[in-house]
């Protein structure tokens, strides 16, 4: 079978009040059948980003653990029914002021069963590597305790580059605390070009960049969707693409991937 992921950092509600609507017209033309997003106001905004784009079954990070006063977080959406499997509840720390968490959700693929999705979003502040590095370990000891036959996939905004430790981890080009793993980068295999998703190309995020680095350019690839390797069944990458370009719809811009599911055939 196939089927179509998207990761988006929809920046909460700022600039232009338009870009919900803007955001929920791409859901609908692109039509992914399993939606990744962060910095999603809650509660009313999630509802208006996902009208009309057949994405039923969804859950945000606030509907699950206590936030208090808590005005955005991440959200998960899928045309298919799934369940949570683990909630994993970052508090803040004194090197992590920020509240993140990671999810852990089955979705039942037709035709397939299910498939484990594990949504981290991690702090984003350059100097916090080390917190971003235990929460990438939390995320393999999720997908050991909760996979099934079917390839994992990990989709979100992980605030990390491709030549981070954390990154090198999941990926397999490093290990990490004596540990190693390796997921497939759907981008390094069908994207094209450098797939920057946080750059001062794009306008919205070009004050902001300004403002946290002081640097008139400045392009960094934080947004992954990622597979593991064949297990019962293998996940090839069809196809990658950046989302939300023309027009731009946050300062991030997304990622798209087609996959698709068949048996393995290795023994």
């Amino acid at each position: 079978m196939r089927f179509r992921v998207l990761t988006l950092n929809v920046w909460h509600d700022a600039g232009d009040p338009q870009r919900s609507a803007l955001i929920n017209a791409e859901l609908i033309r692109l039509r992914p059948d399993v939606v990744v997003l962060q910095e999603v106001c809650y509660p009313d905004q999630l509802p208006e980003l996902l009208d009309g784009t057949g994405l039923e079954y969804a859950v945000h990070q606030a509907d699950l653990i206590d936030l208090p006063d808590a005005t955005d977080g991440s959200a998960l959406a899928t045309c298919w029914p799934f369940e949570v499997a683990e909630v994993l509840d970052h508090r803040p720390t004194a090197s992590a002021p920020e509240h993140w968490w990671t999810l852990a959700a089955t979705i039942e693929l037709p035709d397939v069963g299910p498939m484990l999705l594990i949504q981290p979003t991690t702090p984003w502040r350059l100097d916090q590597s080390a917190v971003r590095e235990t929460q990438l370990l939390a995320v393999a000891d999720l997908d050991d305790r909760h996979g099934t036959p079917v390839p994992t996939v990990i989709a979100g905004d992980l605030n990390a580059t491709p030549d981070s430790a954390g990154l090198r981890f999941l990926t397999g080009l490093q290990s990490l605390a004596g540990r190693s793993t390796a997921y497939q980068d759907a981008w390094r295999i069908a994207g094209d070009g450098p797939g920057h998703t946080w750059t001062t190309n794009n306008p919205l995020a070009r004050q902001e960049i300004d403002h946290l680095l002081g640097q008139p350019t400045h392009h960094r690839r934080l947004d992954y969707i990622l597979t593991a390797m064949p297990r019962a069944y293998r996940t090839r990458v069809l196809h990658a693409a950046l989302v939300g370009t023309d027009p731009i719809l946050s300062d991030h811009y997304g990622v798209l991937a087609d996959l698709s599911v068949e048996p393995s055939r290795l023994d």
